[in-house]
């Protein structure tokens, strides 16, 4: 089990990482043009942009460097339940939106999320 938690933590830090990254770094145009299920960024202001995308970074660090360097491991469970409130938002917004193919993607990770905390608050804590 702590090998299943390890490798969905480490692949999830790592979509969020580059999500966040990109969020960051691309002009809104350039970032929107990404794909068909980018039309988001159109409802929010840039700094709300820059806020979603530290979000992420933020998030997916915490799924991976406290346990990783064995301080404070307590976090990784806890940014898994951020990461999970998280994506509550961005579901909210497809469902807004109407976008109910994407919202059902955002409810997977939400399911991911939780399956995370759940592993790493119960299962399989950090010793």
């Amino acid at each position: 089990m702590n090998t299943t938690l390890w490798i969905i933590a480490g692949v999830a830090a790592a979509a969020y990482a580059i999500g966040g990254a990109t969020l960051l770094l691309l002009p809104r145009k350039k970032y929107r043009e990404l794909g068909a299920n980018q039309q988001w960024v159109d409802d929010f202001s840039d700094g709300q942009l820059t806020a979603i995308g530290t979000i992420k970074l933020i998030g997916a660090i915490g799924l991976i460097l406290p346990a990783t360097v064995g301080v404070a491991p307590l976090l990784v469970p806890i940014a898994a339940t951020g990461l999970m409130l998280f994506m509550a938002g961005a579901a909210t917004t497809r469902f807004r939106r109407s976008e109910w193919g994407y919202m059902a993607g955002d409810v997977a990770f939400i399911a991911l999320f939780a399956f995370l905390a759940w592993g790493r608050f119960a299962l399989q804590p950090f010793a």
